[in-house]
């Protein structure tokens, strides 16, 4: 964690200059935002499950919006079926 925040010390003091951000949390955001584009499509999918399910949607509704949501990342993911998806979700 330590070496990702010195390779973009740039854009941190970037952040700082630009915006009304603290440096630590300017750091954070870099952060964060390192995070959600290094998120795999697998990943992305339990955690929507998760999320979904928390608000009490039936899985029927959970997959479909999955499926709907997955064009729109930012790395485009493959296209899975619902028995791909199921898997990837309850192993």
């Amino acid at each position: 964690m330590l070496e990702r925040r010195a390779a973009h010390d740039d854009l941190i003091d970037h952040l700082v200059r630009t915006t009304p951000l603290h440096r630590g949390e300017a750091a954070r955001v870099v952060l964060d935002v390192l995070a959600y584009f290094d998120e795999s499509a697998e990943e992305f999918i339990r955690r929507r499950h998760r999320e979904l399910q928390a608000k009490g949607l039936l899985n029927a509704e959970i997959f479909d919006r999955i499926t709907a949501e997955l064009p729109g990342r930012p790395v485009t993911a493959p296209e899975y079926s619902l028995r791909q998806l199921r898997r990837i979700v309850y192993g």
